[in-house]
């Protein structure tokens, strides 16, 4: 015994513990009941009491399962405890309880408990404890939970797993049978409790872990009748709060036994979770307890059962990393819990249900990474099994189920994994499509007329339910797209370029233009994908493989040949009857229709089907039964009987030992069928018996029967067992049609979402189906294609988006169209507008303005009066959607910025201002007078200001597309509408016009492209105000001027795009028939060009032009003078203010002033002019500072300028302007001279190709100016023509010293020689003269003369140029004209003064040769002459042609005929006058050309000269030898009394000058003479001269033959008309005569025998002066006389 003052069990740790608990024991004992117990207790004090053994080390191994105490006496403690537990008496038994409690709490029990076969004191131990929990005693069940959870999460001792099992059976037993409430839910907590305990061992592999206390708000079976009790919830809670406390963290100097954690088992996890495995499976175990057929109404069991679920819930719903990767924990979800859900799916209890939802939930948030194909399965059986029923469903299962989906919508990812991992596997069942459609079917409600379970408020539920997780499932999918783009913090998106391929139809098709077959092999090495190209090949292969088997369900052979040529199946009978027996979801009728059909490919397919099946070993009925398992029989005979005709031969070929030929199985197959028919269609009153079908089975064996027990057990077979063909997997889909819907324009999207993809459905937890879904999970766990997919890439919205948009669509269209339920219509636009965020983002066009369009529909802006808060709504969601996603909505925006155009005119309404259309109508001046007076209006003018028409417009309202009011309505508008209008437009006053603004005001943030579709929106709508019949409104209008100032600060790049939106649209609007409206946009771009102007721009750039631009357009097309003489006093003010920062705006300025000057009103060009010299006054350097187009410009306005028709004083002051700009350009050093020359005349060739210009780029200021005077010159006016001119030649001259070689051949090219038109086209001297000349004579004759005094001017320069301008001066000699000839000998005589000396020998050639060839040109007109007069015939009368009593009878001629004769010979009489003058002119100039420039011309030039001369005389010899002709002019001029062309003088005259010529050069250049042999031509000419005198005379064809022969004559005297032509010729003769005489004498010898017979002849001839004869004697005197005297 110990001593008194020391304590009861010793100084020990345990001792402390067990002295007071076995004293108790001894005390409460009864002695002769517990003797032994007594025993016990007292010698395990003994023993405690006892001092004699030693301390332990702490350091050694335990081997005493009681901490601090020797190996025997923690024995015998444990053993005195085993037998007060046994002991089954409370008072005993409490005590002990309670002091293993302690020893738990204070982790002085050590080892491992609950072991198989383990007989241990502490296994023992707990084995006693468990055993007084089922001693029916509230107490001792309280201590015993209370002990199980201190055992529980006391890390000292380690239970295993059958002790662990027996704990959860205590529990779970207590719970089940305790009396006490509180009993039952404290159990409940100590079981959630130990397992919280066990698994979170289980994460950490360690048992010393850290776990939260279980609050009773973790249970969820709110079923449980304790929890309506407050007092017991409260000792529940208090009890397991006590049970934990101080749990967490061990008393100082205790001893923690460290965890096992490199004790592994076989399979290599260690022993901790191994236990929680055990654990884990025996509680699924639980769960699937069914009731016996005796009492299946146990509700014992159901509370087992709801608990068992209640407790995997929770454990999935704290599961950690480890439960997701490891095999083993997975297998077990797979192998017991997916069991579990399984078997329990098919009980109608509802706590049972909502557990099974929740723990599936708890899967898929957890565990769908490795549990693919089980949720795949699962999710239709227990999600959309419910969710697709609407007719007839549970209330409660189904709002459990909509409760459901909301809580898996909010998790972004699960959404995305889901449609990844199986609407795009082709092997897994569509489950987001069919949850989308499913809750689009319940959003619209039950069909009306359809039967139905469902109250009106029930139904009401599931629509608003039902809407809210479809806008939770796009609320989600947009959240997921923010996060991966990070919108909001980086700008990089998507843009619609790029994602252009995924919406091209055409992904699927290769490089040859054929369909690719994806091969869906799943890649094994690389389970996650970081983006969407295989998946968004396998949505693409899914979608077209049932779009190919919804095509087979309809017409079968058009499906089988479409899956052929999209590639899903080979065109081989074997592919397509595999595709036929192993895809789900085919029509099982349509199958057997196919089957059967006589078409050679599908009998092949049939036979390839039949011949894939093995018989072998099979009895015939089972046969049938396998067979038809596949399809459904068709009903046509024919094909019935090829499909069996079939199977009999498989069915032989597979048994060839069954029967005597294939016939028989025939006929037996058939029979059986019909047998079948017979025996289990209810239809049929008399049955066949099986006599019958003995009987009707005779003989079919080839003659002989079967064996009638064969027959027999057949007939058994089929009687009892129906022979049940597969169902069809497709329902038709019941339509739900509705008014609103297609009110809305829905209808085709319900059609489209009511078309469903045929898929297997779970109908309900059978034995049957719990046997298939188990075969299933074998048959694909170890497929590829359970590998689970994740993806970050956002393409993948685009595919979720293609199949949710339209059910979204249909879902919130008709929701908010036929609720007025503020959460309802809340969720609705909610969704919208996630669903245009998303379809934004992601380029989405169609979908995009499908929901914009829908939204803006339901603003009911367009029927203010049917307006109500769900609209108003509406429009704060369209405002909301223009912020928030302004930078994607692109075309959308037209929807929204209408709804604002027309939210703004419902405000004006209702503030009682004047409208538009008021302003537009009226003077601007009445305008200012009505919106002052609008200002001061009071209250009650609102009321009368609602009566004008536009209200009234407005009341009546018009569809969304209409962009006015109906005007064909009524007009009459009751007081009850005008009221109701007003009360709705106070509804709009929630939002206020700072929100309208704010759009507009933050447009500047929109991005590049955004901001170019905004304007582009906005210009369009603005189009529609303006262009309104009755209501034009310029609301918008103002609002493009506000965002033009807003982003005019963008960068050039992106303000050029937007301006040339709003470029385009100035000009159309400013060309509208309201002149109002075009007077106010002018002036609103004024003031943007104002403010643009500020700015200052670059050299080379053209924005400026750019935005200048349609003041130019609309001042050339306008209609309106105020519009045009507006823009003039617009661009007018912006040159004279902005004048140094405009560059490229010059082009714009000018094409204004060009427009103005053309005007046809006289102010409007006046005004223009006006500022035109303004700007060239005073501003003419900027013009020059910028781009040379500028300067053209502005010749070209002050050219225009000088074809005012109004003022020729601002015609000629134009074309002053245009010398003065030539003053400016010399005066600011505009020159262009050549770099590098010495400008030396000799050393300029600009042909050299070695030679090297350089040219300033001033030379294109020059041009333009100058090809403009030039263009001046066709004008007209024969002022502005001779102005022109002058002007032209005049700075030509003044300034063409700063003008380079180079310049100047361009002015020849470019401005002379096209002012000569043809006459310098050509450069080789041939020129051709048009008749049809642009210009008078008097204004070619100033530029001919202006032009050769310039170029001997500037002939250094020009020098190569000689040939052409020669060409333009000689062309004017060949003119018919003799005023054209004169003036071109004339030029011609200065141009060769003002070069004489500065001429080379080739050079003077070169203009002679040109000379004389246009000379020689001249001779065509005789020509011309001739051939005029060839068959004109005069008549030969004696009188005047006037006098009509001298014709005779026989000489009247037809007097038409006659008169257009003689017209005809006067005018050839007049052209032959013409003519012998200008050959005259000619002479005289050759004449003149070499009296004044002998001493330059070579015997070269000399030769031209009298080349020229020799032919002009020939050709009057030509013309005077033409008898017929001169006969003619000398009858005509007779009859028309005028005056004969004097051919003889013309004739003298050529030939005195050229003999004038001749003696010249003869006498000048004797030495030039001799080579050129002169004296021979004289002597030639002379003889000609002398010849003519002769014939005239009438002796010119003597000789000396007959000078001897002759006989004697009379001669008869001449007539009048031969002396007068004597007279005429004697001058010339007498010249010649003279000639002869002063010829030296050895001269005349050498030339008398040509000269002696013509003198001879002239001594016997008649002379009409005697001036001959004395001429002849001073010859014969002088000359011959000495000849003949020698």
């Amino acid at each position: 015994m110990a001593s008194p003052a020391a304590p009861i069990g010793g100084a020990s740790p345990s001792g402390r513990v067990l002295g007071p608990a076995l004293d108790r024991i001894i005390k409460n004992a009864a002695w002769r009941k517990h003797s032994a117990l007594v025993a016990a207790a007292k010698a395990a004090l003994d023993l405690l009491s006892s001092s004699a053994y030693p301390s332990p080390d702490p350091t050694s191994p335990h081997t005493s399962p009681l901490l601090g105490l020797p190996t025997a006496a923690a024995d015998a403690c444990l053993h005195a405890l085993l037998l007060a537990l046994e002991s089954a008496s409370p008072k005993v038994a409490d005590p002990a309880l309670d002091c293993v409690t302690k020893l738990l709490y204070h982790r002085l029990l050590l080892g491992d408990l609950g072991a198989a076969n383990d007989d241990s004191p502490p296994s023992k131990l707990l084995a006693a404890v468990l055993s007084c929990g089922a001693l029916a005693d509230d107490a001792m069940e309280f201590s015993t939970l209370r002990v199980l959870v201190s055992a529980a999460r006391c890390p000292s001792i380690t239970i295993r797993g059958e002790g662990l099992g027996h704990m959860l059976k205590t529990c779970y037993n207590i719970y089940l049978s305790s009396s006490s409430g509180a009993n039952q839910l404290c159990a409940k907590l100590a079981l959630a409790q130990v397992l919280v305990i066990v698994f979170a061992r289980v994460e950490v592999d360690s048992m010393d872990v850290r776990v939260r206390t279980v609050l009773i708000m973790d249970m969820m079976d709110m079923s449980d009748r304790n929890l309506n009790d407050s007092i017991i919830v409260q000792v529940a809670q208090s009890f397991i709060n006590e049970a934990m406390e101080g749990s967490d963290v061990p008393e100082p100097g205790t001893l923690v036994v460290p965890a096992e954690i490199d004790g592994k088992d076989d399979a290599g996890i260690s022993k901790i979770r191994e236990d929680g495995l055990t654990l884990f499976k025996n509680l699924c175990r639980l769960s699937m307890k069914f009731s016996t057929p005796d009492n299946p109404e146990d509700q014992v069991l159901l509370r087992g059962k709801v608990l068992s679920l209640e407790l995997l819930k929770m454990v999935i719903d704290n599961a950690g990393v480890f439960w997701r990767t490891n095999e083993k924990y997975l297998g077990a979800i797979k192998q017991y819990l997916c069991l579990s859900l399984l078997k329990n799916s098919a009980l109608s209890a509802m706590s049972i249900f909502q557990l099974l939802c929740s723990i599936f939930v708890g899967l898929l948030s957890r565990f769908r990474s490795g549990l693919k194909e089980e949720i795949g399965i699962f999710f239709p059986m227990l999600v959309l099994r419910v969710l697709e029923n609407v007719h007839q469903p549970s209330f409660l299962q189904k709002m459990t189920i909509l409760n459901l989906l909301e809580k898996i919508c909010k998790e972004s990812q699960v959404i995305i994994d889901i449609f990844v991992n199986y609407d795009c596997d082709v092997d897994a069942p569509n489950i987001f499509e069919r949850i989308v459609n499913g809750l689009l079917k319940t959003a619209l409600g039950v069909p009306p007329g359809s039967a139905t379970t469902l109250t009106t408020a029930q139904d009401q539920t599931f629509r608003i339910e039902s809407v809210k997780c479809l806008a939770t499932i796009i609320k989600s999918m947009g959240s997921w797209m923010d996060q991966q783009l990070r919108i909001g913090e980086l700008p990089p998106i998507p843009s619609e370029a790029s994602l252009n391929s995924i919406d091209n139809p055409n992904i699927l098709v290769g490089e040859d233009g054929s369909l690719i077959d994806f091969e869906l092999q799943s890649d094994s090495n690389s389970p996650d994908l970081s983006g969407s190209s295989s998946l968004e090949q396998r949505r693409a292969y899914k979608i077209e493989l049932q779009k190919g088997i919804s095509l087979f369900n309809r017409k079968p052979s058009k499906g089988i040949d479409f899956l052929i040529k999209s590639k899903k199946i080979s065109h081989s009978p074997e592919d397509v009857a595999s595709f036929l027996r192993n895809t789900a979801g085919l029509n099982a009728t349509m199958i057997g229709d196919y089957l059967g059909e006589r078409d050679e490919f599908p009998i092949k397919v049939m036979h390839a089907y039949a011949d894939a099946l093995n018989f072998e070993g099979m009895d015939f009925g089972e046969a049938i039964r396998y067979y038809l398992r596949g399809f459904r029989l068709p009903g046509e005979a024919q094909k019935i009987d090829r499909i069996m005709e079939k199977f009999a031969e498989r069915y032989c070929k597979c048994n060839p030992n069954s029967f005597t030929s294939a016939d028989t199985a025939y006929v037996l197959a058939y029979s059986v069928i019909m047998l079948n028919t017979d025996a289990h269609n209810t239809m049929v009153k008399d049955k066949m018996s099986r006599s019958d079908f003995i009987r009707n089975n005779r003989g079919i064996d080839d003659g002989k029967d079967l064996p009638e027990a064969f027959l027999s057990t057949l007939y058994d077979q089929i009687v009892k067992n129906e022979i049940k063909m597969s169902a069809d997997s497709s329902a038709p889909q019941t339509k739900q049609p509705s008014s609103v819907i297609k009110l809305l324009g829905l209808d085709n999207i319900i059609n489209l979402v009511n078309w469903k993809h045929a898929e297997d459905k779970a109908l309900g937890a059978n034995d049957l189906l719990i046997k298939n879904i188990q075969e299933k999970f074998k048959a694909k766990s170890g497929k590829s294609e359970s590998i689970f997919h994740a993806i970050t890439d956002t393409t993948i919205l685009r595919f979720m988006m293609e199949v949710c948009w339209a059910p979204m669509m249909a879902a919130f269209s008709v929701t908010l169209d036929q609720s007025d339920d503020k959460a309802a219509t809340s969720q609705c636009l909610q969704g919208f507008r996630s669903a245009v965020h998303v379809t934004a983002v992601m380029c989405m066009q169609t979908q995009r303005d499908a929901f914009v369009t829908s939204v803006a529909k339901f603003t009911y802006l367009h029927c203010a009066a049917d307006m109500k808060q769900k609209n108003v709504d509406a429009v704060k969601a369209i405002i909301s959607i223009a912020i928030e996603d302004g930078d994607y909505l692109q075309d959308s925006w037209e929807h929204v910025l209408t709804c604002l155009s027309r939210f703004e005119h419902l405000h004006l309404l209702g503030e009682g201002a004047p409208t538009d259309a008021s302003f537009l109508t009226v003077p601007l001046v009445e305008s200012e007078e009505k919106i002052q007076k609008s200002s001061t209006t009071t209250g009650s003018k609102r009321t009368n200001a609602l009566q004008n028409p536009a209200v009234m417009a407005a009341v009546r309202g018009g569809s969304y597309d209409s962009t006015a009011a109906k005007n064909n309505a009524s007009p009459l508008v009751t007081p009850e509408q005008i009221n109701s209008f007003i009360s709705n437009i106070n509804l709009l006053d929630q939002i206020g016009i700072f929100e309208l603004n704010h759009i507009f005001a933050h447009s500047q943030r929109l991005d590049s492209d955004a901001i170019v579709a905004f304007v582009k929106a906005l210009c369009k709508v603005s189009m529609t105000e303006l262009h309104s019949p009755t209501e034009p409104r310029i609301f918008c209008l103002t609002k493009i001027v506000e965002i033009a100032h807003y982003n005019m600060n963008r960068i050039r790049l992106v303000w050029s795009h937007i301006w040339k939106v709003l470029s385009d649209f100035f000009v159309s609007v400013g060309l509208s028939e309201n002149l109002s409206v075009a007077i106010f946009v002018m002036d609103s771009l004024r003031q943007l060009a104002m403010k643009f102007l500020e700015r200052e721009e670059l050299a080379n750039y053209n924005f400026q032009n750019e935005f200048l631009r349609p003041f130019a357009v609309v001042m050339q097309k306008s209609n309106a003078s105020e519009v045009r003489e507006l823009i003039v006093r617009c661009i007018s003010q912006m040159v004279l203010s902005r004048v140094s920062n405009i560059k490229s705006g010059w082009k714009s300025v000018f094409m204004v002033f060009t427009a103005a000057a053309a005007d046809d009103r006289k102010s409007i060009v006046l005004l223009a002019f006006e500022t035109m010299e303004k700007i060239v006054r005073d501003y003419f350097p900027y013009i020059t500072e910028t781009e040379t187009t500028t300067f053209t410009d502005c010749v070209k306005c002050l050219i225009t300028f000088t074809s005012s028709k109004f003022s020729s004083d601002a015609s000629l002051n134009a074309i002053a302007f245009l010398r003065f700009c030539a003053v400016k350009l010399a005066e600011e050093g505009f020159g262009c001279h050549e770099k590098d020359t010495d400008h030396q005349p000799n050393n300029l060739d600009p042909f050299d190709g070695n030679s090297t210009l350089h040219k300033d780029d001033h030379v294109y200021f020059w041009v333009p100016l100058l090809a403009g005077l030039a263009r001046l010159t066709t004008d007209t006016r024969p002022t502005i023509r001779k102005g022109a001119v002058e002007v032209l030649f005049d700075i030509l001259k003044d300034h063409g010293h700063l003008f380079s070689q180079f310049f100047w051949r361009n002015i020849f090219e470019s401005v002379i020689y096209p002012l000569f038109g043809s006459d310098s086209s050509t450069t080789n001297g041939h020129i051709n003269r048009t008749e049809a000349d642009s210009w008078n004579f008097e204004s070619k004759t100033v530029a001919v003369k202006c032009l050769v005094d310039l170029y001997i001017t500037f002939f250094d320069v020009m020098r190569p140029e000689l040939a052409r301008v020669t060409s333009v001066v000689v062309s004017f000699i060949r003119n018919p004209y003799k005023q054209s000839a004169s003036t071109g000998f004339s030029v011609f005589q200065h141009l060769t003064e003002g070069l004489a000396r500065k001429l080379s020998k080739e050079e003077w050639k070169e203009m002679l040769l040109c000379f004389k060839e246009s000379a020689a040109h001249t001779f065509v007109v005789f020509d011309k002459i001739v051939r005029m007069m060839q068959d004109i015939e005069i008549p030969d009368r004696n009188g005047s042609y006037s006098e009509a009593e001298q014709y005779s009878d026989h000489d009247i001629y037809n007097e038409d005929e006659e008169e257009a004769n003689m017209e005809t010979t006067s005018y050839a009489i007049v052209k032959m006058k013409n003519h012998m003058s200008q050959q005259l002119l000619v002479v005289q100039g050759i004449v003149n050309l070499y009296e004044t420039h002998r001493q330059s011309f070579c015997a070269e030039h000399m030769q031209i000269i009298l080349e020229m001369l020799s032919a002009i005389v020939s050709h009057t010899s030509e013309v005077s030898s033409e008898s017929a002709l001169n006969m003619k002019f000398h009858k005509a001029c007779s009859l028309l009394e005028v005056s004969e062309p004097a051919i003889t003088h013309f004739e003298n005259e050529s030939y005195e000058s050229y003999l004038k010529l001749l003696q010249a050069l003869l006498h000048d250049k004797p030495s030039m003479t001799e080579d050129m042999n002169i004296e021979s031509q004289i002597m030639l000419v002379s003889e000609k001269i002398l010849r003519k005198y002769l014939n005239c005379a009438g002796h010119g064809q003597s000789n000396d033959a007959s000078r001897r022969d002759r006989a004697l004559h009379w001669i008869l005297p001449l007539g009048a008309a031969k002396k007068e032509e004597l007279s005429a010729r004697t001058s010339l003769v007498l010249h010649v005569m003279r000639l002869l005489g002063g010829l030296e004498r050895d001269c005349f010898r050498r030339n008398l025998s040509l000269f002696f017979p013509l003198l001879a002849d002239l001594i016997r001839c008649e002379h009409s002066s005697g001036e001959v004869q004395l001429a002849l004697y001073d010859i014969f005197l002088s000359s011959i006389g000495p000849i003949i005297s020698v």
